[in-house]
């Protein structure tokens, strides 16, 4: 097997010790990773303005020659210019800092790429360009010829490494390499998906002979990131399907029946399809590991009340684990309602909760007699046990990270799991994310349920939005006013709802205004919320610790401060907490600093109610790293596919590596071997119960 992919960056020729030292600080070790180190653009004549095309005011990209490198003394400093032209007339750049080690970067005669805003001053000017070398042998590009541009950060571009530089390096590396390579996609599937091989694709990503040929290669890297991340579900899901469920639910009797009946409501018909859904789970001896998907007030919670009568009508525990104690309790209230009825007994664990009450907790979940228990974290810790735990239900389970979820799954005998989220997550990203599990989706709000009225406004609109407030409290209508609440700056956050709590205060002197923030010992926020609920409190100004568990009917108004500050969904989640009285009900979102991008953000929540338009929109916006933090799944790390816009590549990936695994669960087979060497490689951490390797 040819090993020239495993050599050191310093058999590269224009690769020393010091400069293998600044590419190693960015993961690339040998020439395999090099390889991967992709082009962030191309250009080519398409992509390139002539300096007889410039327009002040304009961002574009226009590729000159160097004609003359020289500094200017100003009151302000020395400045850097460089001119540069393309035959059709000259373009100078501008550097009012860091100027030495720029200025020894250029020479006369070389041709380079230069992006950003051009401004007219004795001239045609960019200040600060984004800036590549090209070389003296690309020239004016008016030969069609596709440049690759790469990421090169200041670390490298001070040690000399640039596009120009890269291209170098990457001549020599395909002077160098066989073509008999290992390929980590196996050959049928390679076949079957009409993809190129892998030094093929190498040489047309980095070296496109034409516009075809770059998306050949593309596709191919793709569909290859792709299937490693599918193989990585494949195997969890593999993995979950093989072991031997004890809870295994015979009937669904009495207890379901009576709780049907006791329901003030009917559901709708998307919770009895979903219920249907975990019933056929529960009756099997295959762990059930399933994500139930619903918008805010779908009724997810009387979905996993019902799961948890069958496994108690069937002598199993439940343990529902929430993010919050607010979420928590809220729960343990619902369930207590639903249960107590019956004789079920429901317990609540919390941190806050004092040794005295933990010590008369413990030992009934322990022995069995507690079969419904409802807490945060507190249940995975190690002296909570349990007697059959045969359900984990996990509430907002994105909160949690895969550890945790583990260790309350730990405590079962390989019991069924339902998670369960409020973010509708967009289908790319679901089976991305969670393609090891089954999802269900309650996609109908319940009967009577108006949308609700999203307006956003300028702070100059308030004292509208004031008299607005007291003509819904006149009508006894409840009002929250929530304020950001953002880690980096929990202080001055904290001091804005305080000093927003004194001023709303003195404007509504005649009403009731309470405050609620997360720093609040558990007495003072317990009390403040029941005051709310039973109506008397009229206002409550409050940080986002409401924004998931705080359920009341009689509230119609929300006013959400700074919104602009806020993601997409949470802003979502937040405007979910009222409306749930059958009332016509209005959010309010307060635009304090006006930006292009927030005012398109905010509109978008004033546009639609529908949560998985608002999470598609927020994760374009955002990424999917951020709507997911990559820490918590583990899984969003791709460096050439793009979740929103790849999905049909990715349907293509998931069926091929399904495949695969259902064919080769140990990955065993010779004609899978180079795909086990290079799915290990870059995968093995995030298999963290799989035994393959």
């Amino acid at each position: 097997m040819n090993n020239y992919l495993k050599n050191k960056l310093t058999t590269i020729q224009q690769i020393g010790e010091y400069r293998s030292d600044a590419l190693n600080q960015i993961g690339i070790k040998n020439v395999e990773d090099l390889l991967y180190y992709f082009p962030r653009r191309y250009l080519d004549r398409s992509t390139v303005k002539k300096t007889n095309q410039l327009i002040v005011g304009e961002e574009c990209t226009i590729v000159g020659q160097v004609q003359r490198i020289w500094t200017e003394k100003t009151r302000r400093g020395t400045i850097l210019k460089v001119s540069i032209s393309d035959d059709y007339g000259l373009l100078t750049l501008n550097w009012f800092g860091g100027i030495r080690w720029i200025k020894k970067m250029f020479i006369v005669g070389d041709w380079i790429s230069v992006s950003g805003k051009i401004n007219f001053f004795q001239g045609f000017n960019i200040n600060h360009p984004d800036f590549d070398f090209l070389g003296s042998d690309v020239g004016n590009l008016n030969t069609g010829f596709i440049v690759p541009i790469y990421s090169s950060t200041e670390n490298l571009k001070k040690k000399g490494i640039n596009s120009r530089l890269f291209r170098k390096i990457f001549k020599e590396i395909f002077r160098e390499m066989r073509k008999d390579v290992p390929d980590p996609i196996p050959l049928n599937i390679r076949n079957e998906n009409k993809l190129d091989g892998l030094v093929k694709s190498f040489n047309s990503i980095h070296f496109p002979k034409d516009e075809q040929s770059l998306q050949r290669a593309k596709y191919r890297f793709k569909f290859q990131e792709l299937l490693m991340l599918q193989s990585v579900l494949a195997i969890k899901r593999k993995i979950i399907r093989s072991e031997k469920c004890e809870a295994q639910c015979k009937k669904a009797g009495d207890l379901v029946t009576n709780l049907y009946k006791k329901l003030p409501f009917d559901l709708t018909d998307s919770q009895k399809k979903v219920t249907r859904e975990i019933y056929s789970d529960l009756k099997s001896d295959v762990p059930m590991n399933r994500l139930l998907q619903g918008d805010v007030g779908s009724g997810k919670t009387i979905v996993s009340a019902i799961a948890s009568a069958i496994m108690t009508e069937n002598n199993f525990q439940t343990a529902i684990m929430a993010p919050t104690e607010i979420l928590a309790e809220q729960h343990f209230q619902n369930f207590q309602k639903y249960f107590t009825p019956w004789g079920i007994d429901c317990e609540l664990l919390i941190g806050k909760q004092t040794k005295k009450q933990r010590e008369k907790i413990l030992p009934k979940i322990a022995s069995g007699e507690t079969q419904i228990v409802i807490g945060t974290h507190a249940l995975i810790q190690e002296q909570v046990k349990y007697s059959k735990l045969g359900l984990v239900i996990i509430d907002e389970q994105h909160r949690f990270g895969v550890d945790q979820r583990m260790s309350l799954i730990k405590k079962g005998l390989h019991p069924h799991v339902l998670s369960m989220t409020a973010t509708p997550i967009p289908r790319t990203l679901s089976i991305s994310i969670y393609g090891d599990m089954d999802t269900s989706i309650i996609d109908e709000m319940p009967k009577g349920r108006k949308p609700i009225v999203t307006r956003v406004v300028n702070e100059d609109k308030l004292p509208k939005v004031y008299d607005f407030i007291k003509s819904q409290v006149s009508l006894k209508q409840q009002v929250f006013v929530v304020y950001p609440l953002i880690s980096e700056s929990e202080k001055m956050d904290l001091q804005a709802a305080e000093i927003g709590f004194k001023k709303l205060s003195h404007i509504f002197s005649n009403y009731k205004v309470g405050l609620l923030h997360g720093k609040m010992k558990k007495v003072e926020k317990d009390l403040v919320i029941e005051k709310y609920k039973s109506g008397k409190m009229d206002i409550l100004v409050s940080t986002t610790v409401v924004e998931v568990g705080v359920d009341i009917p009689n509230a119609t108004v929300m006013i959400i401060e700074n919104a602009e500050r806020f993601g997409l969904s949470q802003l979502h989640q937040l405007r979910g907490r009222i409306g749930r009285g059958g009332k016509k009900s209005y959010c309010i979102l307060v635009n304090r600093k006006y930006t292009e991008q927030g005012s398109k953000r905010l509109r978008i929540l004033q546009e639609t109610n529908d949560g998985f338009k608002i999470s598609e929109a927020d994760m374009k916006l955002r990424g999917p790293g951020e709507f997911f933090s990559a820490k918590q799944s583990g899984l969003v790390d791709l460096k050439i596919a793009n979740l929103l816009e790849d999905g049909d590549i990715l349907k293509k990936a998931r069926i091929s590596a399904f495949s695969i695994i259902k064919d080769d669960p140990k990955l065993e087979n010779e004609n899978n071997s180079d795909f086990k060497e290079f799915f290990l490689k870059n995968n093995k951490d995030k298999l963290n119960y799989a035994s393959i390797g």
